[in-house]
């Protein structure tokens, strides 16, 4: 059954809700791509990922997430110019959700340090070729009922008017509502040695 509930970062000085949460509203999945390793490693957060450099992650519609206190600590990062914007707490570095733009309505927010209760388990896991070490078995290959349900449920959160408001873009500019940082191709490369299936591989 879908319910709001709280979302907050890890230190609690960002929170604010997220409507009808629950198994049926929400994808719920964990992530092993280079890209979310190597932005755990940039905040100084690699305790968040799981054994295999997994994130787990809640893909919900941009106009069921919203922040109300602590917005002033929320700040954003592109690994380079074309990537996603990723969105984070500069207070503890907790990931509050990240996102392509606005104009495709997916949000894929942080879960909650114990999300069962509302999410139920990952329904799968994505990109496993860079996990570390062996993939987990829900990560190999491609789970095409999962990138189905992801394609389905971002066309019903755009035909039911739940890509906006936006947590994280401004509607009338189209412009993120807070700073974002791109980094360069040199502070990218500095964090690839720590992601993929052999972290460390080519370190000096």
């Amino acid at each position: 059954m879908a319910r709001d509930v709280e979302v907050r970062c890890r230190c609690g000085v960002v929170r604010g809700r997220l409507a009808d949460a629950g198994p049926g509203a929400v994808n719920r999945v964990v992530c092993y791509c280079d890209d979310c390793q190597a932005f755990a490693h940039r905040l100084g957060r690699a305790d968040l990922l799981d054994a295999h450099g997994g994130s787990d992650i809640v893909q919900v519609a941009p106009g069921s997430l919203a922040f109300q206190h602590g917005t002033e600590r929320v700040a954003g990062l592109r690994l380079g110019p074309k990537g996603l914007y990723r969105f984070y707490a500069t207070c503890c570095g907790t990931p509050l959700g990240n996102t392509v733009g606005p104009a495709i309505p997916f949000a894929g927010a942080d879960a909650d340090p114990d999300p069962d209760v509302v999410f139920g388990p990952p329904i799968g896991g994505i990109y496993g070729k860079y996990a570390v070490g062996t993939a987990p078995a829900r990560a190999r290959g491609w789970n095409i009922a999962l990138y189905a349900r992801a394609i389905v449920m971002v066309l019903g959160w755009r035909l039911r008017g739940r890509a906006w408001p936006h947590p994280f873009f401004d509607r009338a500019t189209g412009e993120p509502r807070y700073p974002v940082t791109v980094l360069s191709p040199e502070e990218r490369d500095a964090l690839r040695p720590l992601c993929g299936p052999t972290p460390g591989a080519g370190r000096a």
